[in-house]
């Protein structure tokens, strides 16, 4: 799957666009390496050197795909070349991704103008496509499943890092790719650590466990968060996880295309602040997700995106209390015109295990 067709329709006042960040490369393309994607409206190139040139030919069915042996320069010959091909004169270029020395070269050595269009290609990728929509539901399955057996497996004396390894095993063995990101296991009073990095702490009776984790299926990401109990809890860490749970709900409510990202926010920090637990609640409500786990929109207090249609975001509020436990839970949403799809179907009531 790649949009090298879909970017060339939508490049407005701009002749190209040239793609160096890894992301949109492969967003683009399809393909995940190292190089260059140049899309015109006349034709696309990828520019990469021989460690990828077969790899990159099966995958890039539409666009040319061209080497050199060198990695002396950032290809700025053979872009120039496609360049002078194409006729392209002003060209887009990730002015948040690009590092300032292939910048400076760009600049020097290529037959056009620069123009900044970060934006433009963050609203290219924001609404997804059904084929994108079905990797990361897929994505979502595997680490759901992967989730409902490491529950069975965890035992006293298993360590976070145990459980971490496990669960990430039972995801690439169930067909993803990779991780979305390190996976977050916070035990006991570790869980106040919103991303906690698993240590040798061993689960003991009566902890809290969160597992925030997703894997990357065909290149796209899936994200969740459950937090359990490992024997009863209390009656204190119940009312907090069940506060946080109808802060997911109030979240989950807001969403739909049309409404302020920050909206989202606000609904899951105003229930909270009705339990008298916002100052606990130290981040935002959640992130667009995608080829990359944090993509736009983010939803915070100061966003000022417009939710579209197609959008894939997170609503992950949560509680942390230093020194005791934290508590989080996150479910991943389709923005629709008339509300949202949860595509997580794994049940949020209190689990104790």
């Amino acid at each position: 799957m790649n949009h090298l067709e879909h970017i060339a329709a939508h490049l407005g006042e701009l002749d190209a666009m040239l793609l160096t960040g890894e992301s949109n490369c492969y967003y683009a393309t399809g393909f995940m390496g190292e190089g260059v994607a140049l899309v015109t409206r006349k034709g696309s190139w990828y520019f990469t050197d021989s460690r990828y040139t077969e790899a990159a030919g099966k995958a890039i069915g539409d666009a040319a795909v061209i080497w050199e042996t060198s990695r002396a320069n950032p290809f700025t010959d053979l872009i120039n070349k496609a360049l002078a091909e194409s006729g392209a004169q002003k060209v887009g270029f990730e002015e948040e991704v690009m590092t300032v020395a292939t910048h400076t070269a760009y600049t020097e050595k290529l037959h056009c103008t620069l123009v900044p269009a970060t934006a433009a290609m963050t609203a290219l990728r924001g609404s997804k496509d059904d084929e994108e929509i079905a990797n990361m539901i897929a994505a979502q399955r595997i680490a759901e499943g992967a989730l409902a057996q490491i529950c069975k497996e965890i035992h006293v004396g298993m360590t976070e890092k145990e459980i971490a390894a496990r669960l990430n095993y039972l995801m690439v063995s169930a067909g993803a790719e990779k991780t979305s990101f390190d996976t977050i296991i916070a035990s006991g009073p570790n869980g106040s650590m919103p991303h906690a990095v698993p240590s040798m702490r061993q689960v003991q009776q009566g902890d809290f466990i969160t597992m925030d984790f997703g894997c990357v299926y065909k290149g796209y990401c899936s994200d969740i968060t459950r937090t359990f109990a490992f024997g009863d809890p209390g009656n204190d860490f119940k009312d907090v996880y069940e506060a946080v749970l109808q802060a997911n709900y109030k979240g989950i409510e807001a969403v739909r295309a049309g409404v302020k990202a920050s909206d989202i926010d606000k609904a899951a920090r105003d229930y909270l602040k009705s339990k008298g637990l916002d100052n606990y609640f130290t981040h935002s409500t959640g992130h667009g997700v995608g080829v990359e786990i944090h993509e736009h929109p983010f939803e915070n207090s100061t966003s000022e995106t417009v939710l579209k249609k197609n959008m894939v975001v997170t609503v992950e509020p949560g509680v942390y209390m230093e020194g005791l436990y934290g508590v989080r839970v996150e479910d991943l949403i389709i923005v629709e015109n008339d509300g949202c799809n949860v595509i997580s179907r794994l049940d949020k009531k209190l689990l104790i295990l």
